[in-house]
């Protein structure tokens, strides 16, 4: 598993999937609040002047000499939702983060954030 600590210094490097292309550049880590651990990122992708960043999840994500590899290919990771560079993932987005990747969702017992960007 990777280190939370570890993954941030990752920022503003390339993101690439299994078989090595280019999706984006690591923008933040969001940790999982029950645990403390790196479970998704945003990367920043599209044109210099129209960039967004999308949601990408962490599970078996591996840390290269320049990149981070997920397990998610860029055509999946492109379509998945997506905020503005200057945005904040709202609490009722987090929801469809978690079902479009086919992950299980649950809000604290409180209803607390599932996500905390780091």
């Amino acid at each position: 598993m990777i280190q939370s600590a570890d993954i941030r210094e990752w920022r503003d490097h390339d993101v690439v999937d299994p078989k090595g292309h280019k999706i984006g550049v690591l923008e933040a880590i969001y940790v999982d609040t029950a645990t403390d651990e790196p479970a998704v990122a945003t990367v920043r992708t599209g044109l210099p002047t129209r960039q967004r960043l999308v949601f990408v999840p962490l599970d078996e994500a591996v840390v290269g000499p320049d990149y981070l590899k997920v397990s998610h290919p860029k055509g999946e990771v492109r379509k998945a939702p997506s905020i503005g560079t200057d945005d904040v993932l709202p609490a009722e987005g987090e929801a469809e983060i978690f079902q479009y990747y086919g992950m299980p969702y649950e809000p604290g017992a409180g209803g607390e954030r599932k996500l905390a960007r780091r």
